[in-house]
């Protein structure tokens, strides 16, 4: 049976801690935005682990197979679900 994350569990991809694996809840921004990021798989309920976020500057995520950079902008505009069980891999 799989549990309705809380608000408690949502968080911005932007403060998503170095190999961390997270969910995509949902994305704020324009049309021509959200269009970019569906073409690069950004969608809901997608898996996404990170594995580059100093703090500054971009953010390294893996999405289907893929490293796509994120800029700190547009990683902060994406809302994210933990994964209950998902182990950190630092």
């Amino acid at each position: 049976m799989k549990s309705t994350p809380t608000e408690k569990d949502a968080k911005r991809l932007s403060t998503v801690a170095t190999g961390e694996s997270v969910q995509i809840r949902t994305m704020d921004g324009g049309h021509e935005f959200l269009s970019r990021l569906a073409s690069l798989g950004f969608t809901p309920q997608a898996h996404v682990r990170v594995v580059q976020n100093y703090g500054h500057g971009p953010i390294i995520v893996v999405l289907r197979d893929t490293r796509i950079a994120l800029g700190r902008g547009e990683a902060s505009k994406i809302v994210v679900d933990r994964i209950p069980g998902a182990e950190r891999g630092g």
